[in-house]
């Protein structure tokens, strides 16, 4: 643990790390007590898109943990950064929740639902197939399709739910187009939050609970990798893969125990 905590930065996935939907995991809370009292650089990296990092401090201060909104970076912003500088101006029919759509008007992409540039699907619980309808019709007549994150599961307290990854699909095999996606693993995602963070790959770890996206950018960002089985991945879950984490916890708790 030594070599973990000897670390001047962190940056840390929420969903299965923090929390499952609105239940706090053990050992959480005193981590970020942890953080704070260290003084470390620390940043929540999410590939969820449903809310700003407004909601998101207001969440976490609802589960008894405050941290500034600085703190906080989604796929939604990452999103709605990426298309701004692609195409500053651009519209886009928005498949998702209120983050994402305000992320996207806040760095100057309107909606269109009529001749959009781009379709963005993004975590939401507002999915019918009129909107998926919509989505393929766009990307025929040539919009180009975004996904906000490759997540196909959420985990909550009761159970899994569907993500991003797969709510794209549908639209992805009725139409031909594969989505491009922003969050996690996208080094795109990776290198803003180093910036953010102020720190050297060399001096940062990453927390997370997904193989496919927190490691793996840990890993070809060459940020040392810690997975936690709080989450989506049990102790099988790394054998199932052709890399490893560089460790392996139960919780988030357990960096801070000795």
């Amino acid at each position: 643990m030594e070599e973990i905590t000897r670390k001047k930065g962190y940056i840390c996935d929420m969903d299965g790390v923090i929390y499952h939907g609105n239940q706090l995991l053990d050992g959480a809370a005193a981590f970020v007590d942890w953080l704070k009292k260290e003084d470390k650089q620390f940043l929540f990296l999410t590939n969820s898109s449903e809310r700003s990092p407004r909601e998101l401090r207001q969440k976490l201060q609802r589960l008894g943990i405050d941290v500034e909104e600085s703190h906080f970076y989604t796929s939604a912003l990452a999103t709605a950064s990426f298309l701004s500088l692609q195409s500053p101006g651009c519209s886009a029919y928005v498949i998702g929740e209120p983050g994402l759509v305000n992320a996207l008007y806040d760095a100057g992409i309107t909606m269109n639902d009529v001749n959009p540039d781009y379709v963005v699907v993004g975590d939401t619980r507002n999915y019918n197939f009129e909107n998926i309808q919509r989505a393929v019709r766009f990307i025929f007549k040539g919009a180009k399709l975004v996904g906000t994150n490759p997540d196909c599961t959420n985990p909550l307290e009761t159970g899994m739910a569907p993500a991003t990854g797969a709510l794209v699909s549908p639209i992805e095999i009725t139409t031909g187009k594969k989505a491009y996606f922003v969050g996690k693993p996208n080094p795109l995602m990776m290198r803003t939050g180093l910036k953010l963070l102020n720190c050297k790959s060399e001096d940062t770890a990453i927390i997370g609970d997904r193989m496919d996206t927190d490691i793996i950018a840990g890993i070809e960002s060459e940020i040392d990798t810690v997975l936690v089985l709080s989450g989506v991945s049990d102790v099988h879950t790394p054998s199932l893969f052709p890399y490893r984490p560089k460790y392996i916890l139960d919780t988030v708790g357990d960096i801070i125990q000795n």
